[in-house]
């Protein structure tokens, strides 16, 4: 199973991250969406689950959900858009997955057992931050995690 994961869009869904999440079986968006037209383009292409991020305010946003807790092919999956502010114990928790999003910083690493992957920034350049999604793929209940660079 492939999960595409993408954050920190801005109101901005660019053509190169449509293309890169083609044939995704699921699409996971970890806040700062900006507009909820990007929602709809990402459900055009495969089921998606979303959560909230800092810059999602209005009606459009109201009912997104700050965090998210997923079970997908055999995981447990945490969505939030802040790791700093995460609120559970990930180990304790029993949570294979930690998706986070908000520093702009791409970034894939197991700590104790538990795999955190934070896409980047797929909306617009922040700093010199490349602009980047990440595809999850779940095979056998092992989840094994790459970054793709946009544009």
């Amino acid at each position: 199973m492939r999960i595409g994961i993408i954050s920190d869009t801005h109101g901005l869904l660019r053509p190169e991250a449509l293309a890169a999440l083609q044939g995704c079986e699921r699409i996971i968006h970890a806040g700062d969406i900006g507009k909820p037209q990007v929602l709809d383009a990402l459900r055009a292409l495969a089921p998606l689950e979303v959560i909230r991020g800092n810059v999602d305010s209005g009606d459009w946003a109201a009912a997104i959900p700050e965090h998210l807790d997923l079970q997908i092919g055999g995981l447990r999956i945490y969505v939030t858009h802040d790791v700093k502010t995460i609120g559970i114990d990930p180990i304790a928790e029993q949570v294979d997955v930690v998706i986070a999003g908000h520093s702009h910083q791409p970034k894939i690493e197991q700590v104790n057992g538990v795999l955190y992957l934070n896409p980047g920034s797929a909306g617009r350049r922040r700093f010199t931050l490349p602009i980047s999604l990440a595809l999850l793929d779940i095979e056998d209940g092992q989840p094994r995690a790459q970054l793709v660079t946009l544009g």
